[in-house]
């Protein structure tokens, strides 16, 4: 079997609709596609009806949240969430408000971009997003107005952390996302924990604190993924060893927004069975 647990639709920062990322992940040969947008839901749907016969979709989400950095200073996280309850309103309305969030975020960031990018238009930005507006919408609005040579430039650019135009978010710490999914039904997975080229890294130590805590603990841990080196890799799977946490591996698919391919990397059976098996919020 091709498992491929981490995708993103035009329901968050991907370009393929949630129904055309399902067709393209069975072209490329996948037997499981997980649909994980940033903080909502909205894609389930869609790529449930349209997911053609013999390929299975893993209804899941990948959530903005804040871990300790290895400075002991807050990072930002990504935590994947799988098979969870959506009607669970404590994580529902969590949701929502790290939609919002992101909303407010990135309409401030459009009007400081307007004011030296005149051709920006904060409120077609915001009209053209899906629930979960990002940074990557602006890049793209960049690109079409001729302001970046591409998507990669604008982030390293003007939507760098160290831009005067970035503005920050706040998001869900850490161990009360994963205490969430758990409640909910869901399994949680830490997302490229080891991505250096995104920043500052999360604290192996925090990662080993998240295991324990009720009314459940951390699921597993993303391992291969393109933005991990061998050693970053390697690193991460002794560390899922010695916790007996699942393994995964992703493309983290956007379609066009980045240079990555369905079924780039994968999990495996056994890894994809075991938290199939952990989920108790809905079936895969």
């Amino acid at each position: 079997m091709r498992i491929d647990l981490h995708t993103h639709s035009s329901a968050s920062d991907g370009t393929d609709t949630p129904a055309e990322l399902v067709r393209a992940a069975h072209a490329a040969g996948l037997d499981v596609v997980a649909l994980t947008d940033h903080d909502t839901t909205a894609g389930w749907d869609e790529a449930l009806e349209a997911a053609p016969a013999g390929l299975t979709v893993v209804r899941g989400m990948e959530m903005s949240c804040t871990g300790r950095g290895e400075d002991g200073e807050p990072v930002p996280v990504h935590l994947l969430a799988y098979l969870f309850d959506p009607e669970n309103r404590a994580f529902a309305l969590e949701r929502a408000r790290l939609r919002e969030e992101r909303s407010t975020r990135i309409r401030r960031m459009a009007e400081l971009l307007a004011v030296d990018y005149p051709s920006i238009d904060p409120d077609d930005i915001l009209a053209r997003t899906g629930p979960s507006a990002g940074r990557p919408h602006l890049a793209r609005a960049l690109v079409d107005a001729g302001a970046a040579p591409s998507v990669q430039a604008a982030f390293d650019g003007p939507l760098s952390t160290r831009s005067q135009y970035y503005v920050p978010k706040v998001d869900t710490s850490l161990d009360r996302a994963v205490k969430m999914i758990a409640a909910a039904g869901g399994v949680s997975v830490l997302a490229h924990g080891r991505a250096r080229t995104r920043g500052r890294l999360l604290d192996l130590a925090q990662i080993r604190e998240l295991v324990s805590l009720e009314p459940g603990g951390l699921g597993g841990i993303e391992v291969d993924h393109a933005d991990h080196n061998a050693e970053d890799a390697r690193i991460l799977r002794e560390l899922a060893g010695e916790l007996d946490l699942i393994v995964t591996g992703s493309s983290d698919y956007h379609g066009r927004n980045k240079d990555l391919k369905l079924g780039q990397h994968m999990t495996s059976v056994d890894n994809y069975e075991r938290l199939v098996s952990q989920a108790s919020g809905l079936p895969a």
